[in-house]
């Protein structure tokens, strides 16, 4: 298996009949997640975005103080389409279509805040998590500038719905794209995708121009991907003219550390990318520099994708 074992039992299984009875229907959220397949899968490579999602359901949009233009501030904004070249390499790409602020899929799966509902929550939740305690648990508490979302607390039985629902599922699908391509070469490389406010990195300029980072990428310090993985994919961002930094503000998060496994073929690299670079962080409006900058993580996703073909894994045949 290419994730890390020791949290399996909780990631799938964990008394998952106590939450089987809470459902979370939501009308717009058929589907609640997409792959969308490249022609043939050429490449060992997979694709997740978990927090460019924009449909807010009308249910959850009822129960927040905030509206949904401010709700929207904690969105990974057109981050599906900043990698959709890379995808087209030939590998899947998986991405979520409700937001962050619903329900966060690079989180534990019952990393709860249980000031926020009504009802006892599980005992194998994590209620003390540094992500809790910032209120951006599995269930946010806040978006932006430490807004609250919500005006009231929830049952339970909501957030027990939306793991049951929404979460489990896009991770069911994540797990069965990375054993696939597992599979087929013999080893994968998934790429997580996110965006970073400008403000969130403000402070983090390069020596004396002035410049603040365009791109961070985290490998929880070396150990969810090879090194010459990022050592390649760094380096060449920085030729196409990038200022790159590794795991600092963001070393990756949930998703990054549990699939991420070099000693069993899997590697994992969250890419943050700094939206100043390619939208209106006002306007959601995405920027001339756009289309440059999707080419050019496709052009550094391809040369990272080509260094492992060459390694001597090649596509296993269906009928071998």
């Amino acid at each position: 298996m290419p994730y890390r074992e020791e949290t399996t039992s909780l990631f799938f299984n964990a008394r998952a009949s106590e939450s089987s009875g809470a459902q979370s229907f939501e009308p717009e959220l058929e589907p609640a997640h997409e792959v969308v397949w490249p022609e043939a899968p050429t490449v060992p490579l997979v694709i997740s975005s978990p927090h460019s999602g924009n449909i807010y359901p009308a249910r959850f949009l009822a129960s927040a103080r905030l509206d949904a233009r401010t709700l929207r501030r904690s969105e990974d904004a057109h981050v599906d389409l900043l990698f959709a070249p890379a995808a087209a390499l030939g590998a899947p790409l998986l991405k979520a279509l409700f937001p962050r602020a619903y329900l966060d899929l690079n989180r534990e799966p019952f990393e709860l805040d249980p000031k926020m509902f009504e009802g006892r929550l599980p005992a194998y939740a994590n209620t003390r998590s540094m992500r809790v305690a910032g209120g951006l648990g599995t269930i946010a508490r806040v978006v932006g500038e430490a807004q609250e979302i919500y005006a009231h607390r929830l049952p339970i039985e909501e957030a027990l719905g939306r793991i049951e629902s929404f979460y489990r599922p896009y991770h069911a699908a994540l797990r069965g794209l990375l054993e696939s391509s597992l599979e087929r070469f013999g080893q994968v490389l998934l790429i997580d995708c996110h965006s970073m406010p400008s403000s969130s990195i403000a402070n983090e300029a390069r020596q004396s121009d002035g410049r603040t980072i365009d791109l961070v990428l985290g490998d929880r310090y070396g150990t969810s991907a090879g090194l010459g993985i990022v050592d390649l994919m760094d380096r060449r961002l920085r030729e196409l003219g990038y200022i790159v930094r590794r795991n600092k503000p963001y070393a990756g998060g949930f998703i990054t550390e549990f699939y991420g496994n070099p000693s069993s073929n899997c590697h994992a690299v969250q890419i943050e990318v700094n939206r100043r670079i390619y939208m209106n962080e006002k306007t959601l409006e995405r920027l001339p520099a756009f289309d440059q900058l999707a080419a050019d993580l496709a052009t550094a996703i391809g040369d990272v994708t080509e260094m492992l073909g060459a390694a001597g894994h090649q596509p296993r045949l269906a009928a071998e």
